[in-house]
């Protein structure tokens, strides 16, 4: 997906809303528990009951990845499920020497129809590069994120300025706003008017907001651009709305207000 299709979709639903896909077998319903094809049922009815409202998917592929070779054959079909309305993002956290980036690229862009990919900045461009070498494909890089463990490094100082600017800067030049998005936690909603200053046109792939607390008003206040440039997801929020049969409705409705919300920012 394209960036004038993104921007086109988010223009359309009144809605800049990510569901992230993070599903746990531990907490699935209990209609679902002991079915081997618990998690891709409970994937579907979840994107039945979404959407509409949401524009994007995000899969962290850990919780099918620690399923083994099942798991990565019920994260291909929730891909194929979603379709190609939706913009899909492999949370993978990839990133490696040059080489190895560009089989992780052709893996989950030419493998499975994922829309784009989340990497790791820490080894460089060469390990940047290789995922924005397919059209219509993008980078999302880490920039800022929500976790505690952030001070380690990514706010240390540098030359007067914090670690996580330094890499904001560097890499943006590494591509365009048109195939490279940076992840930017929702609980460090004070930095971002700052990072919008530093990356006026780019998409933020926003986690954190929901089960993090993060402000979905301050975020929008603060980041977003002439073009919206945010994708804001919920997880858990959604997917475990309710622990009983009506897990569905109920993703559906925290889904609707938040879109809801959304639209009155748009």
């Amino acid at each position: 997906m394209n960036r004038t299709q993104l921007i086109q979709i988010i223009r359309e639903r009144q809605s800049y809303l990510c569901v992230g896909l993070d599903t746990d077998p531990a907490l699935l319903p209990a209609l679902f528990q002991g079915n081997p094809e618990g998690v891709l049922l409970f994937n579907k009815a979840i994107i039945d009951a979404t959407r509409a409202t949401c524009v994007a998917y995000k899969i962290n592929t850990a919780f099918y990845e620690s399923m083994g070779a099942a798991g990565w054959l019920i994260m291909d079909q929730t891909v194929r499920y979603i379709g190609h309305k939706h913009f899909i993002i492999a949370d993978a956290k990839r990133g490696d020497i040059g080489n190895t980036s560009k089989q992780y690229a052709a893996a989950f862009f030419s493998q499975m129809a994922f829309d784009s990919i989340t990497v790791s900045p820490y080894m460089g461009e060469d390990s940047v590069k290789p995922f924005l070498t397919f059209p219509d494909k993008w980078a999302i890089v880490l920039g800022l994120t929500s976790n505690s463990g952030a001070a380690d490094f990514e706010l240390l100082n540098c030359e007067g300025t914090p670690l996580y600017e330094q890499v904001l800067r560097k890499v943006s030049t590494w591509g365009t706003p048109s195939n490279l998005m940076f992840v930017v936690g929702a609980t460090q909603a004070e930095s971002f008017t700052r990072i919008r200053q530093i990356c006026p046109d780019h998409f933020f792939l926003v986690p954190g907001v929901g089960a993090q607390g993060g402000s979905l008003r301050e975020i929008s206040e603060k980041a977003m651009n002439k073009e919206v440039g945010l994708l804001v997801n919920a997880s858990r929020a959604i997917l475990y709305a309710s622990a009983g049969d009506d897990f569905a409705e109920a993703a559906a409705r925290v889904a609707n207000e938040y879109q809801a919300e959304m639209a009155t920012y748009l």
